[in-house]
This record gives C-alpha cells, sequence and structure tokens, in this order.
C-alpha cells in the first residue's frame, strides 16, 4: 500500500488546492495520506520550500506545484 504526503506551508492558496485533490483522489483509490507543514523542519525546508506543495509517494517526490490528477493516479495503481 502506497503513502502519499503533501509537503505544504501555512497561507499557501495551492498547497490548499493540491491538499483537496489529493485528498479526493486518494480517498477514491482508498491510499492513506497526510501533510506536512515544510517549515517545521530545516531539511524540508532546504529541500522542498521552493517547490511547495509537494506531493510525495513513499517517500520519493513525486510532483510539486499542481496535481497531475491521471499521473498521480497511475503512480498509485
Amino acid at each position: 500500500m502506497h503513502k502519499v504526503t503533501v509537503m505544504s506551508r501555512e497561507g499557501c492558496h495551492l498547497c490548499d488546492v493540491a491538499e483537496a485533490d489529493v485528498a479526493r483522489i486518494c480517498g477514491e483509490l482508498g491510499v492513506p495520506w497526510e501533510t506536512a507543514d515544510v517549515d517545521s523542519d530545516p531539511e524540508w525546508q532546504a529541500e522542498y520550500g521552493d517547490q511547495v506543495p509537494v506531493i510525495l509517494i513513499d517517500g520519493v517526490e513525486h510532483g510539486y506545484w499542481r496535481v497531475e490528477e491521471e499521473r498521480l493516479r497511475a503512480a498509485l495503481r
């Protein structure tokens, strides 16, 4: 079973949109997902801070800025 993480930050409109998309897609596919505040960890901030939202699948970067629905669905199948 895969696990999706949305690396996001407070006040980020694109993050809100990505979280809603991931919630819908993962909900339909029965895949667990979570959010993580990129600003809560200096390493995360250095790695992902300029690209939020960042979508991780099983801890590996899948994409950033926008959710590509068909690509995400294919990766989670």
